[in-house]
């Protein structure tokens, strides 16, 4: 898939702006210098070449977007599920949930609930018309019924809100990372991370 040149222009303009965006959060925490620990840094460098690695394999196997969205129906269902699994259970439902509780009490634990109770519901709502109608988003859905491209742009622009927060979190943790790792500068640290 070719990138056109306002998709260019857009990535490089996000690349550059996510930083200061993570900058205006704050550098938040002190760290101290610590000795080079050169057994963190090649495992990191390992890991991201990993992960660089298996995208550009996917990528060479990727032709449609059923490829891309389905796998090209390739994905068993246990494949699913540990899929599935992996996201209930990443670091973000981990720390984010049990953050929310201590900062909240007991009442935090409805977090946890509440989007475990919500996805089934938007799955039974939601799947079946993905797949009557062979589209892969809930924007496909509601504007093949309703005009194409307002409910595209609204649906572009609110997700692009939505992502810009989590990234947000993402490139201090980043950038603290890198700081710690590298003994960069805060600043510095956020710029590599985004490159």
């Amino acid at each position: 898939m070719r990138m056109s040149s306002l998709t260019k222009a857009a990535a490089a303009l996000g690349t550059a702006a996510l930083p200061i965006l993570a900058l205006a959060a704050g550098d938040v925490g002190q760290t101290q210098q610590q000795p080079t620990n050169w057994n963190a840094i090649v495992m990191f460098v390992i890991f991201v070449a990993l992960t660089l690695g298996i995208t550009y394999w996917a990528m060479k196997h990727t032709r449609t977007a059923s490829d891309f969205y389905a796998a090209g129906g390739g994905i068993k269902g246990w494949q699913n599920g540990l899929a599935i699994a992996g996201d209930y259970m990443s670091a973000a439902s981990f720390l984010g949930i049990s953050a929310a509780v201590y900062n909240n009490g007991f009442d935090g634990l409805i977090y946890s609930v509440g989007w475990l109770v919500g996805w089934p519901i938007i799955l039974f709502l939601i799947a079946e018309r993905l797949r009557n109608l062979g589209k892969y988003t809930f924007a496909d859905v509601a504007s093949y019924r309703l005009a194409q491209t307002p409910v595209r742009i609204l649906a572009a622009v609110s997700s692009l809100v939505v992502v810009i927060f989590y990234l947000i979190g993402q490139m201090v943790g980043a950038g603290q990372l890198i700081k710690l790792l590298f003994g960069l500068d805060y600043l510095y640290a956020l710029f590599v991370s985004a490159v």
